[in-house]
């Protein structure tokens, strides 16, 4: 029986109505904290994990995940082609000459990267295809001089399908005329838009014509590698120009878009440390509730301790207090997390239909709603964290249960 005693007297402390209404308003006010600091971090965790999948899966669907260039250009590509895409992480591979310019079109300037390639195999490493506002991919025939322009570079220069661009590329001809830069007239066939920066800063062209245009011949810029898991792009990328030998240049994504993405996890984790601190005052307001219940039960104590509990049965029976009201709340914020993880962009949907208000403006962001990612990571620690801080904080009334002297408090009674 006494082995069984914190549980028993604990959970009975936990349901018990008490002379003292303050000490229950407290303990609801504690368990109200932590069902709300654990309601608040999931949701703004999964929040943060929506928007890091949303630009994960847009911005790195246009970039490609690696790339295999070879000095001054590869012209047998199809076997290296079929090489890599044996290789256990490669998904995809397509062709591609890239090219720096600047478009003009109605006295407009902008410059953007002009990337070549062949519709046929680009599914294989972009999104593009699945983003295409007006147009088709396939309208990039071969010696058609067409091109595909991102949304927002085509809104900076004023045209549409059917208008025509020139495009200045950074290498002068020389003629017998003069030294000229090399300009080339493309029809627009197509806009894309991933809602992005990359809107304003890409274009496709078909890989012949650019090939065409750089005067690279038979040649092309290299080949776009496509893998099942993109974090293992720096040791893949790695792996593949040891294994294709001298004079080949691997790089990955995280050149380019790595300090993007790792500034969001950095914010996730800043927000995530903030928002703990809140479950932690939450926590440690079960410090006060116990001590206020220590309290008033100290004549239950002495009588608990003169029939033979020990020390260490008094301390758990205030620490079986605490962590059952810390886990009462932990449960409830948790069940109260999931449920709006799961509906917040619904709700957030509803709320500006309602009211008329734009949370997230498509013009200004990237996303016209709020996402919302839910990883069951997430949640793990987030129990976790709360169950040890609720822990910690039942230790000192515990401690202060447990030094009661029976004689001292019954001497009075």
């Amino acid at each position: 029986m006494l082995d069984r005693l914190p549980f028993l007297v604990g959970l009975r402390y936990v349901r018990a109505k008490r002379r003292n209404h303050f000490i229950s308003f407290i303990s609801l006010i504690s368990m109200l904290g932590l069902t709300l600091g654990v309601t608040v971090l999931i949701l703004v965790l999964s929040v943060m994990n929506g928007f890091d999948y949303e630009l994960r899966t847009r911005i790195l669907g246009m970039v490609p995940h690696t790339k295999i260039e070879y000095r001054p250009g590869l012209v047998e590509w199809e076997a290296l082609a079929d090489r890599l895409i044996e290789r256990d992480r490669v998904i995809g591979v397509a062709p591609y000459v890239e090219q720096q310019g600047m478009f003009s079109a109605s006295g407009r300037n902008q410059g953007a990267m002009v990337t070549g390639i062949d519709p046929a195999w680009e599914d294989q490493v972009s999104i593009i295809g699945d983003h295409m506002r007006e147009g088709e991919l396939s309208d990039l025939a071969p010696d058609s001089w067409n091109v595909v322009l991102g949304s927002m570079l085509a809104n900076r220069l004023g045209v549409g399908v059917g208008d025509r661009v020139t495009l200045l590329v950074p290498e002068a001809s020389i003629t017998p005329a003069g030294v000229f830069p090399r300009l080339k007239r493309f029809t627009v066939s197509g806009i894309f838009s991933v809602g992005a920066d990359l809107d304003g800063s890409l274009a496709y062209a078909n890989i012949s014509d650019m090939q065409t245009l750089a005067r690279l011949g038979d040649a092309i810029g290299g080949l776009r590698l496509e893998l099942d898991d993109l974090f293992a792009a720096g040791s893949e990328t790695q792996a593949i120009v040891n294994d294709l030998g001298p004079g080949y240049i691997g790089r990955d994504w995280t050149f380019t878009q790595g300090s993007l993405f790792q500034a969001i996890q950095m914010e996730k984790r800043m927000i995530g440390l903030l928002l703990t601190v809140i479950v932690a005052v939450a926590a440690f307001n079960i410090v006060s509730t116990l001590v206020m219940v220590v309290t008033d039960k100290r004549a239950d104590i002495a009588i608990l301790r003169t029939i033979g509990a020990t020390p260490r049965s008094i301390m758990g029976i205030f620490i079986v207090q605490g962590l059952t009201i810390g886990i009462i709340g932990i449960a409830l914020g948790v069940l109260a997390g999931v449920v709006l993880a799961l509906t917040i962009s619904d709700v957030i949907g509803w709320f500006e239909s309602f009211t008329g208000i734009q949370f997230l403006d498509s013009g200004v962001y990237f996303v016209s709603h709020l996402p919302s990612k839910l990883i069951f990571s997430d949640i793990r620690n987030i129990v976790l964290a709360a169950l040890g801080l609720t822990f910690l904080s039942t230790l000192y009334p515990a401690w202060r249960a447990a030094r009661v002297q029976p004689a001292d408090v019954l001497r009075y009674e």
